[in-house]
């Protein structure tokens, strides 16, 4: 790790996280099911992922030197379900997060308290940061939801699945209190 970003690559590495869990919750559906909505007031998982890409683009392209809300970006198409196959959607989804990859990267925890704006708002990178991070992961938990609707029995659990804390504490050699007794 390059000294002075021990918190930009907490960030990096978390993005990363939720970017995987996602991906993993995506790659369990049909391609029937990314453009199925679980309720008429319901986005489907195609429509969440143009959404993500479409934000990550706007506040991560010239991320320290242009306001994060950009005058291209249609964030109300973003929400019609373009009936894009799989294939495009996971190059505009890739193409969202590699551009938040690419403006974290020359960045140091130095920087942190630099201002951007997001719709002509000021906010240190920090607060940017942690406002994209949240945003990022309320939308993984939503696709993650609708995957899991669309899956029924047959879902692939993303962390430890209902019942497995123990057997998971255990391989990690952590006490759980079920098993110290209390």
């Amino acid at each position: 790790m390059m000294e002075g970003r021990q918190f930009l690559a907490a960030f990096e590495q978390e993005f990363a996280r939720t970017k995987s869990m996602s991906e993993a919750s995506i790659a369990q559906v049909s391609d029937e099911d990314l453009h199925r909505r679980i309720n008429p007031q319901q986005n489907s998982i195609s429509v969440v992922m143009q959404h993500v890409a479409g934000n990550l683009l706007s506040r991560f392209t010239d991320f320290v030197t242009t306001d994060g809300e950009k005058p291209n970006r249609d964030r109300e198409s973003e929400f019609a379900d373009r009936q894009l196959s799989r294939a495009q959607l996971m190059e505009f989804w890739e193409r969202g997060w590699k551009c938040l990859f690419a403006a974290l990267a020359p960045l140091n925890d130095a920087d942190l308290g630099k201002t951007v704006l997001i719709r002509n708002e000021p906010h240190t990178i920090l607060k940017a940061l942690v406002r994209s991070s949240a945003h990022c992961a309320w939308h993984a938990s939503q696709i993650a939801l609708i995957a899991k609707h669309f899956k029924g029995s047959d879902w692939q659990y993303l962390t430890i699945p209902p019942g497995g804390s123990n057997a998971f504490n255990q391989v990690r050699g952590i006490k759980s209190q079920s098993s110290s007794g209390r």
